[in-house]
Formats: structure tokens, sequence, C-alpha cells
């Protein structure tokens, strides 16, 4: 697409009222790759000069983002943002679900909480929340030229399809033309495209102008034969396969591949892998860094002898709890910590590493719970979400990890729960005995020996931050430091964009994507 004074009638010309295009991408499964040829297309327009925005009406994730305004949507919209070169905003992803168990979810509307709902009743409630959708695609049209939506799961799921908003229902609302992403790298990419197509309504099938197959490996001409069959009995073209790249950008859930991450680097980080994991974004600017590896841990005998080892966030604290008990894990993390090892825990984490969670007014699932008491602390859930952006230094850091004492951090609150340090008279057995300090500011976090918590996400997305923790570790088994200390984590993802946009420009039929438009 030409730059903003070489544009091609048909796309923002000829109107003094500008009209926003759309174009939108579906997938035949989850983590198909909806999310990363969005975050392409984005950066790919804005290199061309357009004003562009990502969209998705309904997001299930647990990775989650606080805005500006302290208003939270899912993290795929915001690294889609960024593909595009602009500000998050929730109108970018008016609904999150943020799953709570395996038959509900908190239900965040505008960047906001409206409860907890299990799966049937939010079924039936969802299509009231059209006009929200509306609203949002409304308010990105007055700043946007281009809009590019992604679906979510498939558009066959013909169960669903009565009360749809995300995939076909979505493509109708705002007229959009659909690009439709199969995987190949799961095999039957064939019959997934195919399939796709012939359970959609004749409607909603004449909507897709485009196939994709994602993720191939091998000579391109070997799939000539599939893709001349395909489009013969589609009567629509393939019009790109993509390459398996290795592009590591923030991912939407749980699902993605980081998760089975087990290969170790010379700095060996474990996180502990929580059925409601949240927020493990926190560690992927380690991406940034040769010398890191980070690995999640469900079982005690992987977890060996790791260098830091790491409790993310949780969108289920006490369940999660309950499930390191389970698991013997819990007193893993106790040898571990007795040991002299370093212990960092965040949000969730950091209120599991304390003596008690109660949950009192089902915020999360109700119930309480003991914590692993390596600090003093205790944390009451409550219904109402801290939420907020945040930034201030570290404080004289006190044990293994002083040398960040003075250091700035930036990052974002966003949990159901108070904690408060409990008072020396109350400190249960087992409680943290070394002296308690302040680890990040405003009451945020806390350290015992060598242990920490805060309640901080992106606390290491700063480069200082995450190339001092780095340096730390390195030394202490014995290795020199890097004196470089790795590259800017913004540098490498604006270098990850680039290259999704450069893959997208060689492998896809661009002119007839600006026909689309």
């Amino acid at each position: 697409m030409a730059p903003e004074n070489e544009r091609k009638p048909g796309i923002g010309m000829g109107q003094e009222k500008r009209k926003t295009k759309f174009i939108m991408v579906q997938g035949t499964m989850s983590n198909a790759g909806k999310s990363l040829v969005v975050a392409g297309l984005c950066r790919l327009f804005k290199q061309d000069g357009f004003r562009v925005a990502p969209f998705k009406s309904q997001n299930m994730a647990l990775n989650s983002y606080i805005t500006a305004e302290g208003l939270e949507m899912g993290r795929a919209q915001v690294m889609q943002a960024e593909a595009a070169g602009t500000e998050p905003s929730v109108y970018m992803n008016p609904i999150l679900l943020k799953p709570t168990s395996h038959v509900g979810s908190q239900v965040i509307v505008n960047g906001r909480a409206r409860g907890n709902m299990p799966a049937k009743e939010y079924f039936e409630y969802k299509k009231e929340l059209i006009p929200d959708i509306l609203a949002a695609v409304e308010h990105l049209s007055e700043e946007y030229e281009i809009i590019v939506i992604e679906g979510a799961g498939s558009p066959a799921e013909i169960n669903l399809k009565d009360h749809d908003i995300v995939n076909m229902g979505m493509a109708e609302l705002v007229d959009a033309p659909v690009l439709l992403v199969g995987d190949i790298d799961r095999g039957g990419v064939f019959a997934q495209l195919y399939g796709t197509l012939e359970l959609l309504e004749p409607k909603e099938r004449s909507r897709v102008k485009g196939l994709i197959i994602n993720k191939f490996r091998g000579d391109r001409s070997i799939l000539d034969p599939g893709i001349e069959m395909i489009e013969q009995k589609a009567g629509v073209p393939v019009v790109g396969v993509l390459p398996y790249m290795d592009i590591r950008l923030d991912d939407e859930d749980s699902l993605s591949e980081r998760l089975e991450n087990r290969g170790a680097g010379m700095i060996d980080i474990a996180v502990i892998r929580l059925p409601y994991i949240s927020n493990f974004t926190d560690f992927n600017v380690f991406d940034a860094h040769p010398r890191a590896g980070v690995r999640y841990v469900t079982r005690v005998r992987d977890l060996g002898d790791p260098d830091i080892l790491i409790l993310p966030g949780s969108k289920s604290t006490v369940q999660d709890m309950r499930w390191l008990k389970e698991r013997g894990l819990d007193a893993a993390i106790l040898r571990y910590a007795g040991q002299g090892g370093i212990v960092f825990g965040i949000c969730g984490g950091f209120q599991m590493l304390g003596e008690r969670i109660a949950d009192p007014a089902a915020a999360e699932t109700g119930g309480e719970i003991r914590g692993l008491g390596l600090l003093p602390v205790e944390t009451e859930l409550e219904p109402e979400k801290v939420m907020g952006q945040t930034e201030g230094h570290f404080p004289r850091v006190q044990g293994a990890l002083a040398g960040l004492s003075g250091l700035s951090y930036r990052g974002y609150e966003i949990h159901m729960g108070k904690t408060r340090i409990r008072e020396a008279g109350e400190a249960a057995q087992g409680a943290a005995k070394e002296k308690t300090a302040e680890f990040t500011e405003g009451e945020t976090g806390i350290s015992s020996g060598n242990v920490y918590g805060t309640y901080i996400h992106g606390i290491f997305d700063a480069p200082e931050v995450a190339g001092k923790l780095l340096n730390i570790l390195a030394e202490r088994k014995g290795m020199s430091p890097d004196a470089e200390g790795g590259e800017d984590y913004g540098t490498f993802k604006e270098r990850q964009y680039d290259r999704l946009a450069d893959m997208l420009r060689q492998h896809m039929d661009m002119d007839r994507i600006r026909e689309m438009l």
C-alpha cells in the first residue's frame, strides 16, 4: 500500500469525511496464528503511512494490561497496538474474559470488571454487549483509517454461532472481508480450511476473500497441487503461505508455545506454571538476552536448582496455592529458599509467598488457605480490583538482589486483594525470620532475606532492571557479567514487528488484500 501522499484510489480518498476500512483475520482453530497475522498487517499498514488500529470484540485470556486511563484490556491487542505504532486503548478490546474456573470467567467490559459469570449465563448475556462493541468500533473509526480485526477460536463452532459476536457475527456488524488462517504445522491444513468453509452459511462463506496457510516448513512448491485443488473446491484464493518463524512477541493465552519451553540458558530462570497463570508476558523481556533461559515448571522433579525461582501472577490464587500443595511444589519451594535460593513472587505469586490468603467475598472462587510463609504478610481478596500504571525506584534492597537498589522501574498493578504486613506477634510458625524491608514503593512489595514479592507487572521490562538482575545471577554462579546487558526490550520488539511485516510482504499477495480493502 502506498504512503499517504501516493495512496491508491478507494482508500481514504475522494470524500471529505474519510470512511474507515476493515479487514478481519479468522482462524480454523485457536492458536492458528491470527494474533501475529493481525500484528503483521498492523505494522505493514503503518509502514505504508496509514493510521491503523487492531480490534478484537471479545478476548478470553489471562494475560492482560492496564492502560494509561487505568482500564484493563487483553495483552494481545496491546502487542498489536505496539505493532501499529499507537497507544493501547480498551476500545481495541471492549470485552475481556478472564477464566476463574473450568466453567466460568470474570467478565470485563470497557476495561472494568462486571463480575464473574458461569459460561452458560455469559452465553445468554453477551448479545447485550453488542452496543458496547459498536461504540468501540465507532470511537476507533474517528481516529483510524484501517482497523484490522481478529476473530477468536473458529467461525465453524456451530454450537456457538447463534450468539456469535467475535467471528462472522462481528464481520457482519462492520461489513468486513475475512482472511481465514489455517495451521499446517498441526497437520491437515486443507481439511481445516475446507471443513471450516463447508460449515459456514452461504452469506458467511461469501465474506471469506482469502485463505492463508500458516507455519509452513519446507519447499513451497510441494504445496502447489493442494493449493490448486483447495482453490477449485472452495472457490477462494490462497493469498499467503507463511513460513514457520520464531517471532517472540507477547502471547494471547495459555496455548502459548512459550509455556512448553523446557530449555535452560546459561542463566536458568524457573517459573512455576500455575493452572491459572496470568501475565506470563512479564518474562518475555528475557527473550532479548541471549544468556537467559526461562523454563515453566509443573513438577517437583523438573525444578532442579535454578538461579532464580519465580511465582507468577494467578487469576485464581487460592486454587493455585492448593495446587502447589497437592503437587508437593510448596515443600520444594521452601527447600530451595532454605538453601539460599532467590524466590521472586509477582502479584498472585506475591500473595502465595505470605502466611495466608483469604477470599471471604468470593472475589475469585472463595475460601481460605495458608501460604508458603516466606514473607510475613497476609492477603484478603476483595471484589473491587486495584488497577493502574505505576513507576518508582527500588529502595535499599537487601539480600542477593541488593544491586537493584536505586534503579527505576515502570509497570502496572492489577489485583483483587490487599496485602498487609503481619505484626511481629502475629507471625505464624515458619514465617520469614529475616528482617522485612520495602522492595517496591507505595506498599506494593516487600522482601525478606532472598525472598522478594511485588504487585507490579512488567517489573523487569526496563532494560537496566533486566540487565542488572541477570548480571547479579551470573556473578552468583561464577560467570562474568555481561558488559552490554543484552538488547533493549523495546528495540527487540520493534525488530520483531518489522520482521513480521517483512514476512507478510514477501509471502502474501498484498495486492489482493488491498483490493479487499
